[in-house]
């Protein structure tokens, strides 16, 4: 599939310097358009079995975050409920490495991976930490 670059970006914006020669219908479009420099490096469908039911078949996101923009955006991990190949939904699902307020960052995460128990594994390579996160229905 091509995606549009470097005629077209996020599925309808068209380059400043190649986006006359084709236009964006001539691509696919996103399943889900995310944030301007999010960097999303790592990204797993989950299939396990640790989480409820109604997280089976969501995309997880490795959002690695941006770093040249003056508010800073991304550094979570978020979570998109896919329908037949397009988002219907784009939400956080782990955040906290952003202090939004401060501008400050304590991670960045890399990728997210499925354990064969269904646990998650998410790298983040700015603490060198690797975090094993798995449900718990108490909260």
């Amino acid at each position: 599939m091509h995606f549009g670059y470097p005629y077209c970006h996020g599925g309808d914006i068209a380059d400043p310097e190649f986006g006359e020669q084709r236009p964006c219908s001539d691509f696919v479009r996103p399943a889900q358009n995310l944030g301007p420099h999010v960097a999303p490096l790592g990204l797993t469908i989950y299939s396990g079995e640790d989480f409820p039911d109604e997280y089976n078949g969501k995309a997880l996101i490795a959002e690695h975050g941006s770093w040249n923009r003056s508010k800073k955006i991304g550094y979570r991990i978020t979570m998109v409920d896919l329908n037949n190949g397009e988002g219907t939904s784009y939400e956080p699902f782990i955040d906290g490495w952003l202090n939004e307020e401060e501008q400050t960052v304590w991670g960045r995460p890399v990728d997210v991976i499925e354990l064969e128990n269904g646990s998650l594994m998410i790298s983040d390579d700015y603490s060198g930490t690797i975090y094993k996160v798995s449900y718990n229905e108490e909260g």
